[in-house]
């Protein structure tokens, strides 16, 4: 079965060249130029990853994203943008991405990195459906993760992170870890990607609760676990 693509790119030439590209490669791809009829696109589901130019007109890339996250779209998206200074690149990734890539681009990456989220889409499912740490809980089929009984709203990237500590818990994990496990980085691109991240998640399964679970181990790296 041929894996699906969206991609939102407003740039006709570079529309094409991408999706000559994909095509050749065995994908079906539909493509959009702007970023409401992105957004519809996306909505409707049945994509395997979507491809999003971060300028658009109308509504932006940042605004596509969002909207999607917010409408419950987990599909993968990898945001393509001329903007590739390190707080662009962490802004594209807190905002809900799964990856960044800075034009102007070899095609021959670009596809790399969407087989790479079309793969882990598709992989087989791992035996474990719940993980737990106290009273903090994961249902990887529901996709939902409670604490004490209360839901936890976590973008997608957000649930990786704490499915990676949870499947590690009580152990220490280093940044290199997270990096390759979390993001697919084997190198650290040399941003605070990592922290934002955890700073975040810490907010989230911790604050308004009597035990802290998510713990930093100065110089090391994070644990997931009862205690300091």
């Amino acid at each position: 079965m041929s894996h699906k693509i969206l991609l939102i790119e407003d740039d006709a030439a570079t529309a094409a060249y991408i999706s000559k590209g994909l095509v050749e490669e065995g994908f079906v791809v539909d493509c959009c130029a702007t970023g409401r009829d992105g957004l519809f696109q996306a909505t409707g589901g049945g994509y395997d990853c979507i491809v999003l130019d971060r300028m658009l007109p109308g509504i932006d890339g940042m605004a596509v994203l969002a909207g999607m996250r917010g409408a419950g779209v987990t599909t993968p998206v990898i945001i393509l943008s001329a903007l590739g200074s390190a707080e662009d690149r962490v802004k594209g990734l807190v905002g809900g991405s799964d990856d960044y890539l800075v034009k102007p681009f070899a095609f021959a990456e670009l596809l790399a990195r969407i087989r790479l989220q079309v793969r882990r889409g598709t992989a087989t499912p791992a035996i474990e459906t719940v993980l737990r740490c106290d009273d903090l809980e994961m249902d990887l089929l529901a996709h939902r993760v409670t604490r004490d009984g209360r839901v936890l709203p976590l973008q997608p990237r957000e649930f990786r992170l704490l499915e990676y500590l949870l499947r590690h818990v009580d152990q220490v994990v280093t940044r290199t870890m997270l990096l390759e496990g979390v993001w697919d980085y084997h190198f650290d691109p040399g941003t605070n990607v990592i922290d934002v991240h955890l700073s975040r998640l810490r907010k989230k399964v911790d604050e308004g609760f009597a035990r802290p679970l998510l713990h930093t181990v100065r110089g090391v790296g994070y644990r997931m676990g009862v205690g300091a």
